[in-house]
């Protein structure tokens, strides 16, 4: 496969393009960055430019046989849906086989309030209906929370120091926490199993799990006990808002608001890995996942 990368310089689309690399398929991706500013993604092609400019879009399609597509940080319903449309156009006229779409969250069945959800519903239906007859094949992975999400400055410290697991979804709700290694594994089933076309793969992890288990399966990774502490979205939004602004903040912290109100506590559920299954893809254990972590990175260090 020579494969277009739609968002390979973000955590889940870079994923995704480095297990492609790893198994030998050319990599294109574009990027509004300097090069010194783009991470590093051995084996990866960079293009300049912007999703919504045609032009761009069409170059980055060039010579493609599939594409992996996942939308940037933009929750505006206008800018998504040129986003869309600009990547189904370059798509067909580049004669595509087939193209997998990452939600990069669940959606519900019904229409909401919350941007996203809503700007990614959007995208899958301009997809949809501008692929429909056209021979480029679509597949949609839909996947719930990151395990990933908690490796990081905000979390690290407080899991190795002091055994704090702090996240902004009710202890209640069930959530098939999935990591980015594992994603990238559906999202490459879907580019290559057969007889899926036009399909949507509700994907999650090896099994679907409470706050205070999840806590318990990161104390068996970590060996120390860990608890789960809720966390109030709002407070969530405002720390997010000092790293990516209040924009992309309370674009993503709408989910969280939305999974606090127990509206749909089961948006989040998995099915014990059998939808993953299904694409012979076998998601690691959180305490394995938590295992092959480096956490002494966070030792010592302030939240």
């Amino acid at each position: 496969m020579r494969v277009a990368v739609v968002g390979a310089t973000g955590f889940q689309g870079g994923a995704t393009a480095r297990l492609l690399t790893e198994r030998g398929h050319p990599v294109h991706t574009l990027s509004r960055k300097a090069e010194a500013d783009r991470p590093e993604l051995p084996g990866v092609s960079f293009g300049s430019g912007d999703l919504g400019r045609y032009e761009d879009v069409r170059q980055l399609f060039e010579g493609a046989t599939h594409a992996a597509v996942v939308m940037p940080l933009v929750y505006q319903a206008e800018k998504v849906m040129r986003y869309a449309q600009h990547i189904a156009k370059a798509a067909r006229e580049a004669g595509v086989r087939r193209l997998v779409y990452n939600t990069n969250t669940r959606v519900p069945d019904r229409t909401t309030n919350v941007v996203a959800f809503e700007t990614r519903r959007l995208a899958e239906t301009v997809f949809r209906e501008s692929l429909a007859h056209s021979g480029v094949e679509l597949v949609v992975v839909r996947p719930p929370v990151y395990l990933d999400n908690l490796f990081s400055p905000w979390n690290g410290p407080a899991l190795v120091n002091e055994g704090v697991l702090a996240y902004p979804l009710p202890a209640d709700v069930p959530t098939a926490w999935l990591s980015h290694r594992d994603l990238a594994e559906a999202v490459y089933a879907a580019l290559t199993v057969d007889g899926i076309a036009g399909r949507a793969f509700d994907i999650g992890g090896a099994r679907t799990l409470t706050g205070p288990e999840l806590a318990e399966a990161f104390a068996r990774g970590l060996r120390r006990p860990v608890r789960y502490v809720p966390l109030e979205p709002a407070v969530f939004e405002r720390g997010l808002s000092q790293i990516l602004g209040p924009e992309s903040a309370a674009g993503i912290s709408g989910l969280y608001h939305y999974m606090a109100s127990g509206v749909e506590p089961e948006l989040m559920r998995g099915d014990d890995g059998a939808t993953a299954a299904s694409l012979s893809v076998k998601p690691a254990p959180v305490e394995e996942w938590v295992a092959r972590q480096s956490w002494r990175l966070w030792a010592g260090a302030d939240a």
